[in-house]
């Protein structure tokens, strides 16, 4: 059987990749060459020097564009995607590269991810002309992938959903769902007559033809819920795009901004949306609720780290008041691939004493939410 453990030599590169250092430097001995030299050069401009409290790994990036477009080319000739988009992240917070991203040939030398979205919406207002299209055309790549991986499996999800919300069990003949009847009712087939009994009729009520569910998100802008923000946009344009879903999307600091007339282009409600500021729960909440006109048809889905800067009690009665009413409310503390973000925990335990327990959720998860709470059955909330 043939060994795959790395050879001595091999081992000494990896480390010698890994430690960085002027050569001899860090103890290995080894001396890189060629691709792994400029890969270690790529490294260390980023997360050598005194910034990172190590010993110098290299030039550094310094504050040039020149020099930063270069250095994003090189990475993405050395690495694969998914670490290139980590080492701009890095590059952004370590070394406050973030205003180089409002000159477009930077943000065309960029790799675009989620958290590049959130950078650039960040800067929004502060980003001239002669960058914002740019910034757009990046941003509209991001949503475009997102929908391809979502979207599918969303609308089947709550489709299916929907349709079980609306079965009744005393339907007109015309609104019987004859398949759906016949396999409920298998357990009365009578072999001597070939036939199946419908001791139960399963159909759709009238509501089958029109919108059956209301849907608000209520956003939470601040700073922290960048990818939250990006997500929840593209979801809540292809909840609107269901014609069974009236769907209503609010984002909130510490002013409430509806954006619902612009759900057909998820584009333009993040470019709607001002990253970082304040946050007032309380005031977001008593917005929605004035848009409730059929609680018991209603999930409201509140995304927020619950910072409250508004009037805690008051936010949490008007939770109380929604569900009360018959309003399904779901509370995320984040809508992303990172798990659950710092968050308030007294806020957190007060609502789940309501009975709305806070929690994050994934993207591959939020159509199971969401399917379940409009079914009023229990969220399927991830294990801590």
């Amino acid at each position: 059987m043939t060994s795959m453990q790395p050879s001595a030599d091999e081992r000494l590169r990896r480390w010698r990749l890994v430690l960085g250092g002027e050569p001899g430097a860090e103890g290995t001995g080894c001396a890189l060459t060629g691709q792994d030299a400029a890969m270690d050069g790529a490294l260390g401009a980023l997360y050598g020097g005194a910034k990172s409290g190590v010993k110098d790994r290299g030039a550094g990036l310094g504050a040039s564009a020149p020099s930063v477009a270069r250095w994003l080319g090189d990475i993405r000739t050395y690495f694969p995607s998914s670490v290139v988009q980590v080492m701009q992240r890095d590059a952004i917070e370590r070394l406050g590269l973030a205003t180089l991203l409002l000159e477009p040939e930077m943000l065309e030398a960029v790799e675009a991810d989620v958290h590049l979205v959130g950078t650039l919406l960040s800067l929004n207002k502060a980003m001239p002309e002669t960058t914002r299209e740019t910034a757009r055309a990046v941003v509209r790549k991001v949503v475009e992938d997102l929908e391809k991986r979502l979207a599918t499996r969303a609308r089947a999800t709550l489709t299916g959903a929907l349709d079980r919300s609306a079965r009744v069990s005393r339907p007109r003949h015309r609104d019987i769902d004859w398949d759906r009847t016949i396999r409920a009712n298998l357990k009365n087939y009578l072999p001597e007559y070939n036939t199946v009994v419908p001791e139960r009729l399963v159909g759709y009520g009238r509501a089958a033809r029109g919108v059956k569910k209301d849907v608000v998100l209520c956003i939470d802008q601040s700073g922290s819920m960048a990818a939250s923000v990006v997500y929840a946009s593209v979801f809540g344009a292809v909840l609107a795009s269901m014609r069974s879903i009236a769907t209503r999307l609010v984002v909130f600091d510490t002013a409430v901004v509806d954006l619902t007339d612009q759900l057909d282009d998820p584009v333009d409600v993040l470019f709607g949306t001002q990253l970082g500021g304040g946050t007032d729960i309380n005031r977001a909440l008593a917005y929605c609720q004035l848009q409730i006109t059929r609680p018991a048809d209603t999930v409201v889905v509140l995304i927020s780290d619950l910072y409250e800067g508004g009037i805690r009690d008051e936010m949490l009665k008007r939770v109380a008041a929604m569900k009360a009413s018959g309003v399904q409310f779901v509370a995320l503390l984040a809508l992303s691939d990172e798990g659950a973000p710092a968050y308030d925990r007294e806020h957190a335990a007060a609502l789940a004493a309501l009975g709305a327990p806070a929690f994050a959720c994934t993207p591959d998860l939020f159509p199971e939410v969401m399917a379940a709470a409009i079914e009023r059955r229990p969220l399927p909330i991830p294990e801590a």
